[in-house]
């Protein structure tokens, strides 16, 4: 009786320890949204005080010469142009301003657990997490790149879910690696 006891004690424990997040939702195909951390480079044609790079605030914003603050967290690069190039007409600082606004780096990855070097790692479009390991120096002897689990802000909340080598990932996620028992 007590082996049974201690046989199911032991079955709970493992399955406790074995449970992993259900499975991340892919990435979005969707138009890349700008956050806190994205830089971005400005151009205006006759206007060079504000043709420059801008790095978004932790509220979202973007001050710019001659403009008001601007909030572009949540937008398209292409609304943040647009937006510009009405603040600009609106206050007729240029007749049909010519504004051109890309992104010149996007806010960074973060990769932990049982990697050879943790820490924060530039993004690139269409990386996945294969790639993402390899600039962490590779999984370390102990990784299990089966238990691999991404951490990703989706409409304000934390969201976590296992991953596959072979998965998108997107600016702000948290990769972690984790232990492999046997």
């Amino acid at each position: 009786m007590i082996n049974r006891i201690l046989a199911a004690f032991f079955a709970l424990i493992l399955a406790a320890c074995a449970s992993t997040p259900p499975p991340l939702p892919e990435a979005s195909a969707d138009p890349y949204l700008l956050g806190p951390g994205d830089e971005i480079r400005i151009s205006v044609f006759r206007l060079t005080e504000m043709s420059n790079t801008y790095r978004v605030s932790d509220s979202g914003t973007i001050s710019l010469p001659l403009l008001d603050t601007m909030s572009v967290a949540g937008k398209q690069i292409e609304e943040v142009k647009a937006a510009i190039e009405a603040a600009i007409t609106e206050k007729n600082l240029v007749y049909n301003p010519s504004v051109s606004a890309e992104i010149s780096q996007y806010r960074p990855f973060f990769v932990i657990g049982e990697v050879n070097k943790p820490g924060q790692y530039s993004y690139a479009p269409k990386m996945n997490v294969l790639t993402a390991l390899s600039m962490a120096g590779g999984p370390t002897f102990r990784a299990s790149t089966d238990k691999v689990v991404i951490t990703r802000i989706v409409d304000g909340k934390a969201v976590s879910g296992k991953a596959k080598l072979d998965s998108l990932i997107l600016p702000g996620d948290t990769i972690r690696v984790y232990e492999g028992w046997f």
